[in-house]
């Protein structure tokens, strides 16, 4: 369905100009569904997309803008795009993100940082930065984004919103600049679990069926003592409110990391001697990060090498260095990245069942601020990868859920369900998100 012919009408407000709006949209355009005789599931909210997706007539600019300059305008409109205007949304327009989408701070050299709505001193995280803050500072309903490393998840978490990452291959990703193949997925943020449910339905092309209860919400300790935030402030939240609404006998501990190591035997590829004592690492799943990153790296570098060498665009100083080193790796190790993925895969399913949930910090540690150190953000980082790359590397379905504030910055809890069961998880965040609401302002009386 063409958008220059009668299925919609496009009508274009501002040029190439940065909207003032909390710095979050690259260009402002009014896309509008066709006129409905039926009620459509999404009719009379509003969407703003990340400048990765392709929307036709208009030049998607990933970041950068001698991508920009060295591309054309798109011919067709990528099907996430789609599916929302034909779902019955109006699309506000293309919001900024991380250069070539290598970056998880939100940071943008030629473009600026949008301005965290929740904290404005720090990050909105990346690198679907533009379309989390959109959201936030309620310039529109619902927004769309990318998570391939946690582009979806960082921001959501960082901008006190909720994010959704979907199982991998759910949503079509044609009409999407790749980043990663292994781990690209179409993700989502919304403020109300209702609204962020019923984009789902959309792009997921799913009915709407009733909620399941699920039957074990596993917390593994390991990767809560390696979050800065005090768990009475996340998973005892969680857990209250799981208490509340289906009982306890569902709450299940476990040391995630000692299980990964056990059941993943390639990780031993990627395993570094030393850290095995140090207190803020679980050594099993920085091995995974380790694995994802590689994988992730050379296919970045099957994608984009080419174009990068070719014309050695203008990137901002960390980008520039971590897409340099991407171009320069090797396939070694690869295959073993495709056995991690597969035994990671089996070993959570297995974990989880059909209807378990496994909880996680989205992130261990708080936004960093506007003005940090970049050598201080990529440690800092490497933490939140280990977490991070658990519904990475699996292909498994992720929702990050905000839990207010905490010494005046956001907080927030992550559910991963298994590969599939993304209706099941929409459901289950929208059943319980009054009561952790209702745990949390009691936390404050």
């Amino acid at each position: 369905m063409s958008l220059l012919h009668n299925s919609h009408r496009v009508i274009a407000v501002t040029d190439m100009a940065k909207s003032l709006e909390f710095g979050a949209f690259m260009e402002k355009f009014t896309l509008q569904p066709s006129p409905s005789a039926l009620p459509l599931p999404l009719s009379g909210l509003t969407f703003a997309v990340k400048d990765i997706f392709d929307i036709e007539g208009y030049v998607t600019g990933f970041g950068n803008p001698d991508w920009a300059r060295t591309h054309s305008a798109a011919t067709s409109t990528a099907p996430a795009v789609m599916d929302l205007l034909k779902g019955g949304a109006t699309c506000f327009g293309k919001t900024v993100m991380d250069e070539m989408a290598y970056c998880m701070y939100g940071v943008n050299k030629h473009y600026g940082t949008p301005i965290n709505p929740c904290a404005p001193d720090r990050v909105p995280g990346g690198s679907s930065s533009g379309s989390a803050v959109a959201v936030g500072a309620m310039l529109v309903d619902f927004s769309l984004g990318t998570d391939t490393g946690a582009s979806v998840r960082v921001p959501a978490s960082y901008c006190g919103i909720l994010g959704f990452r979907p199982s991998l291959g759910a949503v079509s990703t044609a009409g999407v600049i790749p980043m990663s193949q292994s781990f690209d997925t179409v993700g989502w943020f919304a403020r109300d679990p209702v609204i962020l449910n019923r984009v789902g339905r959309v792009l997921l092309h799913l009915p709407d069926v009733d909620p399941i209860k699920p039957n074990q919400i596993i917390i593994p300790e390991d990767c809560f003592r390696l979050s800065s935030v005090p768990s009475d402030r996340t998973a005892q939240v969680l857990v209250k409110s799981i208490e509340k609404l289906f009982g306890g006998q569902c709450v299940k501990h476990v040391i995630l990391g000692d299980y990964v190591k056990d059941k993943v035997p390639s990780l031993q590829h990627f395993m570094v001697k030393g850290n095995e004592d140090q207190e803020d690492n679980i050594p099993s799943l920085a091995a995974l990060s380790s694995a994802m990153r590689l994988l992730q790296r050379y296919e970045f570098k099957n994608n984009h090498a080419e174009w990068v060498t070719k014309v050695n665009p203008d990137l901002g100083p960390e980008i520039s260095e971590r897409i340099w080193d991407a171009i320069k790796v090797t396939g070694e190790k690869i295959d073993f990245c495709h056995s991690v993925r597969t035994e990671l895969r089996a070993a959570l399913t297995s974990l989880l069942g059909d209807h378990g949930i496994l909880a996680l910090p989205t992130t261990p540690g708080e936004p960093p601020k506007v003005q940090a150190n970049p050598a201080t953000l990529d440690l800092f980082f490497s933490r939140p990868f280990s977490l991070l790359s658990i519904a990475g590397v699996s292909g498994f379905c992720q929702a990050s859920i905000p839990l207010g504030m905490h010494d005046n910055v956001p907080v927030a809890i992550s559910l991963v369900a298994k590969h599939g069961s993304d209706a099941f998880l929409l459901n289950l965040v929208e059943t319980l998100y009054d009561t952790l609401k209702e745990e949390i302002g009691m936390l404050k009386e």
